[in-house]
Order: C-alpha cells, then sequence, then structure tokens
C-alpha cells in the first residue's frame, strides 16, 4: 500500500481493531523515521520506502507508558516545574537564615530530605515468611523531609504542603510567579488540573501520563517541524476533556508541529484535517487503504466502516 501523510495539520488513522494501524505507524512511520536520523536499533516493519523525512526535524511518540516507574517521579518533575519550586523555598529569609539552597527542598537528594526513609516517606519492613510492609516513615511522618525543611515556610506552606496541592491550587497559590504559573497552567489547559503536584507516577492512569507527556511539550513552546504521533489518547476521557485535548492538539500544530492520530472517538476524527482508514476488515481481511481524504470524503466511501460511523453519528 501507499500512505500519504500531510505534515501541518491532524491527521487521523481509523479502522477496525486488527486493521493494521499500529503496524503501519508504530513499526513502519516512527521506527523507519527514527532509523532514518540513526536514532534506532530495534525492529523495523517492513515497506519499501519512505519519503519525506527531511521535512522533519524530529518525530516524538507520545503514547500512554508510564512518565516514571518509581514512588519518586512526579508530575511537577517531569514537566520541569519542581526546580523553580525549589527556587522559590530557597530565596525565603528563613531559608537563606539556614543556608539552604534548592537542593535542600528535594527528597531525592541528600541535605533536606529525611535520612531515615531517604526521601521516600516509607520505610519498608522485611518479613520472614510473608511479603515485605511498607510502613510510614516514624521520623518524618510521611512528609518525606527533615523538620528544620519543613519549618521553611513561603505564603504560609511548607514543602510539603505544597506538594500535596492540586495543580489548579498551585496556579492561584503561586500566581505571582510567572515561571511556575505558565507551565501548570499547560497542565491545567489539558484536563489534568485536579492532579497533585507531588502525586507518583506509579498512580497515574496511562491516559494521564499521555496528557502529561502532551504538556510538557507544549510548555517547551517549541515543535517546528516535529512529528507527534499519539496512539488512541481519549481512552478513557471525559467529552470535557476531549475538547481539551483538541484545542492542545490544535496549540502543537499553531507552533509548527504535524500530528499523527491513531483513533476510534469520532468527535476527534471529524475534526481531523485528513483520515487514512485502514480495513476493510482485521486480521487478514485488513492492511488495506480503504479511504484517504477529509471526514467528509471519507463519508462519501461505502466501504468505510469510519465513514458509515460518521454519517450515523453526525446525522443524529
Amino acid at each position: 500500500i501507499n500512505v500519504d501523510i500531510p505534515l501541518d495539520m491532524l491527521v487521523c488513522v481509523t479502522g477496525v481493531s486488527g486493521s493494521g494501524k499500529s503496524t503501519l505507524i508504530h513499526d513502519c512511520i516512527y521506527a523507519g523515521l527514527k532509523k532514518q536520523s540513526g536514532d534506532w536499533q530495534g525492529h523495523v516493519g517492513a515497506f519499501q520506502k519512505i519519503e519525506g523525512g527531511q521535512h522533519i526535524d524530529e518525530v516524538i511518540l507520545v503514547d500512554q507508558s508510564p512518565i516514571g516507574r518509581t514512588p519518586r517521579s512526579n508530575p511537577v518533575t517531569y514537566i520541569k516545574v519542581y526546580d523553580a519550586i525549589r527556587e522559590t523555598f530557597a530565596n525565603t529569609r528563613e531559608a537563606q537564615s539556614h543556608g539552604f539552597d534548592p537542593s535542600h527542598f528535594s527528597f531525592n537528594v541528600p541535605g533536606g530530605r529525611c535520612e531515615v526513609c531517604q526521601g521516600d516517606g516509607t520505610v519498608t519492613v522485611e518479613m520472614q515468611f510473608l511479603a515485605d510492609v511498607e510502613l510510614v516513615c516514624e521520623e518524618c511522618k510521611g512528609t518525606r523531609f527533615k523538620q528544620q525543611v519543613l519549618d521553611v515556610r513561603y505564603r504560609g506552606k511548607n514543602i510539603h504542603d505544597v506538594l500535596n496541592m492540586t495543580i489548579r491550587e498551585a496556579i492561584t497559590f503561586f500566581r505571582d510567579i510567572t515561571k511556575i504559573v505558565n507551565k501548570l497552567r499547560v497542565m491545567d489547559e489539558v484536563g489534568l488540573g485536579y492532579l497533585r503536584l507531588g502525586q507518583s507516577a506509579t498512580t497515574l492512569s496511562g491516559g494521564e501520563a499521555q496528557r502529561v507527556k502532551l504538556a510538557a511539550h507544549l510548555a517547551k513552546r517549541a515543535g517546528a517541524r516535529t512529528l507527534y504521533i499519539f496512539d488512541e489518547p481519549t481512552t478513557g476521557l471525559h467529552f470535557d476533556d476531549i475538547n481539551k485535548l483538541l484545542a492542545a492538539f490544535r496549540a502543537l500544530i499553531d507552533a509548527g508541529g504535524s500530528l499523527l492520530v491513531i483513533e476510534h472517538n469520532l468527535d476527534v476524527i471529524k475534526t481531523a484535517d485528513y483520515v487514512i482508514d485502514l480495513g476493510p476488515e482485521g486480521g487478514d481481511a485488513g492492511g488495506h487503504v480503504v479511504a484517504m481524504g477529509t471526514p467528509e470524503e471519507i463519508m462519501k466511501v461505502k466501504a468505510s466502516h469510519t465513514g458509515r460511523y460518521l454519517r450515523e453519528y453526525l446525522e443524529r
């Protein structure tokens, strides 16, 4: 098959399960482009050639894999806003009188962290014949920091209080510090305002992790000549969150990026600039291009399941 993928717009790849969407996007296009740039050592799908790679500088897969595999990872460290929060506390008069620098407000390095639990907030007790038990650290009571560090307050809150704030609460709390508010506001705009700043990355769902990554790319305010690939980013989202996601997509495109999205959600498909519909069925009956074009053009193709569902959806 031959597939044309226009740049500088939102392109949806659709089709029934097993129609070849992931094979085309992950194995051929993503891995193939990475291989062309010398940045890929893994498996690459079978294809004759990819043309046009010179028109993009970078290809980024924004998938639902975790943003961190340990409880120490959290949203604010991932989007690089924790550094600014630590600097804010280090600049207080009380911190300076104790000789504290930004590193004292990190639970990842010695200095201000509780050394009994080494900044974990919990202590693991090994049981001889049972599974190990995690208990709240008796020294720091789960706050992760030494008492001297917790005594340092910014606008009445210590670092533990701030990490327990939701993103929306933190936007109001840090309203006078632009570099913190700007990055947190991006998180809120992609529908993650309810997350706590210090929430462990291991507690985030796949969809939440994907949107944290999306927020990180939006916060960089880069994206020119970048191809972003998303794999079903609407999974588990409320329709209001889908609207926020679509607004974030448009922001990436306005910054010069191109989006290639595997999607089943008709709210996203109907707003796409271009659709590549694979099928006509799954498995051995899949792997063919059923239709390519705008959503309006897809709806006119009788063999397209996506086109039929779009027609029925828009006629309601």
